[in-house]
């Protein structure tokens, strides 16, 4: 029998498509492939993990990319490891990554830490799910 798809708004089907982007942004590292692209798949690993908070607490947001202002969204109560917070600054890969523009080419440091950054956020997240 079929199994039927998550909905749209189910945060597990969020950190499904979470989990994804961050696996395909550990393993594209290969001749040919870009470090913003692949930045830009950890950036959407963090992004895609917080919507997942934020739908699972019940918190409506707007259709933005920006990591702070997603974050900002939670109650101010809400436990935020210092690893999380530290992932904001993964927002610069939102269009970096995407297109050809005046900046500087990432670096393999970058790269590792960008990655580093969007795992904690999506450890996280999955532990605030459960």
């Amino acid at each position: 029998m079929p199994r039927k798809p998550l909905d749209a708004d189910d945060p597990r089907r969020w950190m499904s498509f979470a989990k994804s982007d961050l696996k395909l942004a550990r393993n594209g590292r290969m001749p040919g492939i870009r470090l913003e692209g692949l930045c830009y798949l950890a950036q959407q690993a963090a992004e895609k993990a917080i919507k997942a908070v934020l739908m699972h607490q019940n918190i409506h947001f707007p259709k933005i990319h920006h990591i702070q202002t997603l974050l900002g969204f939670l109650p101010k109560d809400f436990a935020l490891p210092p690893s999380v917070r530290e992932a904001v600054d993964l927002s610069d890969y939102a269009v970096e990554g995407r297109y050809p523009q005046n900046f500087e080419d990432v670096t393999g440091e970058e790269y590792l830490s960008a990655l580093k950054k969007a795992g904690a956020v999506v450890r996280w997240a999955e532990k605030v799910l459960k």
